[in-house]
């Protein structure tokens, strides 16, 4: 085999391991990360941006400084950018997916507890919308 097809069968095999990131999206239709994101100013947005394609890459082994276990099924994607910091709070489900819930600017040092309680009732409406289908 030479070197340019193995490096063919490499990129392949990354392709098809990679996880897919998806934005949640209620029962009206709305996708509020996906909203919140196109709101950012850009290096705020250029940098959760990065962060979501490292999610994309390395799935349940990406770990701080980019991502953090909080509680339950939610952690968060973490980025810096100037002097705030910014969190998008995401759960794993079935089929190599991550399903991002809840962007916020984070102003304190622990996660508040409404943007938590917040992520966690989309994901909990997210389960229940997918078993109807």
């Amino acid at each position: 085999m030479t070197g340019d097809n193995k490096r063919v069968i490499i990129t392949a095999m990354n392709e098809s391991s990679r996880w897919r990131v998806e934005f949640y999206q209620d029962a009206r239709g709305r996708r509020p990360v996906e909203e919140w994101l196109a709101g950012l100013q850009d290096p705020a947005r250029a940098r959760m941006r990065r962060a979501i394609q490292l999610l994309e890459t390395y799935g349940v082994q990406l770990t701080m400084p980019y991502a953090r276990h909080l509680r339950g099924k939610v952690w968060e994607l973490r980025v810096a950018a100037g002097r705030r910091d910014y969190r998008v709070l995401y759960a794993a489900v079935i089929g190599r997916r991550f399903i991002l819930l809840h962007g916020f600017a984070k102003a304190t040092a622990k996660t508040p507890a409404g943007e938590l309680e917040l992520a966690e009732r989309r994901y909990a409406d997210f389960l229940a919308r997918q078993s109807k289908e």
